[in-house]
């Protein structure tokens, strides 16, 4: 069997996109002794141009504008390729410059001659990622979904469910929810089954119980938490956008001098790690990042390699619920 861009990439210990950069003869700022290495390694492994690995691209633009810091989806988009990179598939990042010459995103797309594309934490309904999705080019999208194009999501009914009654078995009646950006799937599927849960269990939902915030912004959470706790008649349990928004919603417990979960109860949403190590644990949902990113990068795959076959339906992978500290009995 011919050897691939990967067992160059590891005999010469180096990335898949560096071999490729030097087997398509165009090395960039590659070093003539790196150069040489990939070459000769190349030809000594018995690499043939029919073996030869596709390139994936990223589209992923976060609207908290924390880029690859932001801990679900980084965790997500490495899980994405670590699993193409095994299937000896090269990626690389989507953006509207090549030097300084401005693009579209499709435009881009083309010039790196890109086989698929992996579109995540965006502005879905942006033109150019409409134009990308429709122009013909192997497209899976993470957490959104397009007609006719391969989606992953998590569990978000479960999830939210899981979070309601689990402050309702606490004791909760009075629960408020604070969510990210609502032009999305995944936040109109979090308010929706937030409000079917509580109808499910005849709780009301006073409208300035139910917030509109951003994901990961700690600051914006901190004032709506803040508005929260001083309305007359406060939630006794508030559920938040994700984790990393429970530190503004604790300053804003503290500066009112709230104890958690004694006086107020907080839940969040991702399953952060770091955010596990706070004490009191955090309540939360686990996404599985690891299965995010590898469903992803085996639906994108399969439609390249497979146009024709497989299904349109999204992949739905399941969540798993944290019991932490952070919700208690209410007083």
């Amino acid at each position: 069997m011919s050897a691939t861009i990967i067992d160059v990439a590891h005999h010469c210990k180096v990335s898949p996109g560096i071999v490729r950069s030097v087997l398509d003869t165009s090395p960039g700022d590659i070093s003539e002794e790196l150069r040489r290495t990939i070459l000769d390694s190349a030809q000594e492994l018995g690499f043939t141009p029919s073996a030869k690995t596709h390139r994936l691209g990223v589209l992923f633009m976060d609207e908290s504008a924390k880029g690859l810091t932001h801990p679900f989806f980084a965790a997500v988009l490495d899980a994405f390729k670590s699993a193409a990179e095994t299937k000896g598939y090269d990626v690389t990042f989507i953006n509207h410059r090549i030097g300084d010459n401005m693009m579209t995103y499709l435009e881009y797309c083309q010039y790196r001659r890109l086989d698929g594309v992996c579109i995540a934490c965006i502005d879905f309904e942006n033109p150019q990622v409409v134009e990308l999705v429709k122009s013909g080019i192997p497209c899976v999208t993470v957490d959104h979904i397009y007609k006719k194009t391969p989606s992953v999501l998590s569990d978000n009914e479960t999830g939210v469910q899981k979070l309601v009654e689990h402050a309702i078995s606490m004791g909760h009646k009075r629960i408020a929810f604070i969510h990210g950006h609502n032009n999305s799937v995944v936040t109109r599927t979090r308010i929706k089954q937030f409000y079917q849960t509580m109808q499910f269990y005849k709780l009301p939902v006073p409208d300035n119980y139910v917030c509109g915030a951003l994901y990961g912004d700690i600051g914006l959470t901190r004032k709506l938490v803040g508005e929260l706790l001083r309305l007359p008649e406060r939630p006794t349990c508030i559920l938040l956008p994700d984790d990393i928004c429970y530190l503004g919603a604790m300053d804003a417990a503290r500066e009112l001098r709230l104890s958690i979960p004694g006086e107020i109860s907080f839940a969040g949403y991702d399953g952060v790690p770091m955010m596990q190590a706070i004490s009191p644990r955090l309540t939360t949902v686990r996404q599985q990042c690891d299965s995010i990113g590898e469903e992803a990068a085996k639906r994108l795959i399969g439609l390249i390699e497979n146009p024709a076959g497989g299904s349109w339906l999204p992949t739905v992978v399941p969540i798993e619920f944290l019991s932490g500290g952070t919700v208690g009995k209410p007083e």
